[in-house]
């Protein structure tokens, strides 16, 4: 990254804070129950799914302190003097959501904006997003490429609403991968040199000190997990799906740089051949790979790496720019659902995520990904991948992890005290949470409500 642009975050990050005290603060949304610092509040008469078992457990009640999950007792047993009772009404309590391929930056930035949009304009737009993100249900994200430090610092401050982030930072890209996202007349006329371009999504690194330095760069900024491009891409023009992006050697500097952070590695590949390559250098986790093939599948599973898989399903052919696109989409399209079965035949654990980019529509839906996984899990299943299974996934980021007070994703003892309360008597469908708006009746992150409507 340039000194310009460690400049525009620092500017970015001030300009929220005067906004947030000019009354930025999540729409008037976020309420505290009770307003005493420190005071207990005890939830009751409730249906648990605790994100972790795939039944529900009855005679429960929860009580929650701060940020975090104080205790779960008996319902027989007396709350806390102090306590400010929230009665479920006999409802579905559960763990929130967690998106494990998000992009908080650029999930509904308009295509026509971005290859002109100021930083501290993407960082607003991002915002209007996460406030409208966290009231789907989503109290986490884990962003997948795209600078987001700023945005991810005013959410943890208060000065904004939002799931709190996971960032990787900058995706790094080779020149010509997946994450060059330049115009031919911007390379060099004499040499073919990279010029660096502030695109805010990922940066160009070719060769080994070149990936190690951009790498090292991401975790001083504060990247959890590093995001590497590996293979060809649907969005980017110019790179064939079934390209290979980055030798391993380049691959190997990149994971030896975040293990030294005690961190890992994830790498964007679709096709069998970036997949092995990726996992051969060390990586420890796959985003996308839906080409993979019964091979692939197999040497994820002895090498225990993590399937970062979305559910795709086909898409209005106005929200792809160019044909190109659309043919590559067309492929990946062909092959998900073939990737799904292999991931459940070989034991793969799988991660939910949703991948919007540039696309207003599909993230204001962003649930629309979680009900697609029906065809391949029941309710209670895709539930759990996508609450304690992304928890766990999460978790990898090992020393890095921004947020170590507990764990994400399920309901216990010591876990942050992000709940939602479902209307529903049953494990709720899938498809229930395409409509927070009446489905969800209460919202809780880091133990302050955002929503109740009980």
């Amino acid at each position: 990254m340039t000194e310009g642009r460690l400049d525009r975050r620092a500017f970015v990050r001030g300009g929220l804070t005067a906004l947030a005290a000019c009354g930025l603060r999540g729409g008037g949304s976020m309420a505290h129950v009770p307003d005493r610092p420190g005071a207990t509040i005890a939830f009751r008469n409730f249906r648990l799914f605790d994100g972790v078992n795939t039944s529900l457990h009855d005679g429960k009640q929860l009580f929650v302190r701060q940020a975090s999950i104080l205790a779960i007792e008996a319902a027989a047993v007396a709350p806390p003097a102090d306590a400010a009772i929230i009665d479920c009404g006999g409802r579905v309590l559960m763990p929130g959501l967690i998106d494990a391929h998000y992009h908080s930056m650029f999930a509904t930035l308009p295509h026509e904006r971005a290859g002109s949009i100021t930083l501290d304009a993407l960082v607003l737009n991002a915002a209007e997003d996460m406030e409208a993100a966290i009231m789907r249900g989503y109290t986490t994200v884990r962003d997948v490429a795209g600078l987001s430090f700023a945005l991810k610092d005013a959410i943890d401050r208060g000065a904004i609403a939002g799931p709190r982030i996971f960032p990787s930072g900058l995706a790094v890209s080779q020149t010509s991968g997946h994450g060059d996202f330049r115009e031919p007349n911007e390379l060099s006329a004499y040499s073919g040199d990279a010029r660096e371009r502030a695109n805010y999504l990922s940066v160009i690194a070719d060769g080994v000190d070149a990936v190690r330095r951009k790498v090292r760069e991401q975790l001083f900024l504060g990247a959890s997990q590093i995001k590497v491009m590996a293979g060809g891409g649907i969005i980017s023009l110019r790179d064939p799906l079934d390209s290979l992006q980055y030798s391993s050697e380049e691959l190997r500097a990149a994971v030896e740089c975040a293990a030294d952070w005690g961190t890992y590695v994830t790498v964007h590949a679709y096709s069998p051949r970036a997949m092995e390559r990726a996992i051969n250098a060390g990586v420890k986790c796959i985003e996308h790979g839906h080409l993979a093939e019964e091979a692939t599948a197999k040497l994820m599973r002895d090498r225990g790496v993590w399937w970062s898989l979305q559910p795709f399903v086909p898409l209005k052919t106005t929200e792809l720019q160019d044909p190109r696109q659309t043919r590559k989409l067309q492929s990946v399209l062909e092959g998900t659902d073939r990737a799904y079965r292999l991931a459940q035949r070989f034991g793969i654990r799988v991660a939910y995520g949703t991948d919007y980019t540039m696309n207003p529509e599909g993230a204001a839906k962003q649930s629309t990904r979680l009900a697609a996984l029906s065809r391949w899990y029941d309710a209670a299943g895709g539930l759990r991948m996508a609450t304690s299974e992304n928890g766990a996934l999460l978790a990898m980021s090992g020393p890095r992890n921004p947020y170590p007070e507990g764990p994400v994703g399920r309901i216990e003892r010591g876990a942050y005290a992000d709940i939602l309360v479902v209307d529903a008597k049953e494990i709720p469908s899938l498809a229930s949470f395409l409509t927070p708006e009446t489905s969800l009746r209460l919202i809780m992150k880091d133990g302050r409500i955002f929503k109740n409507s009980l």
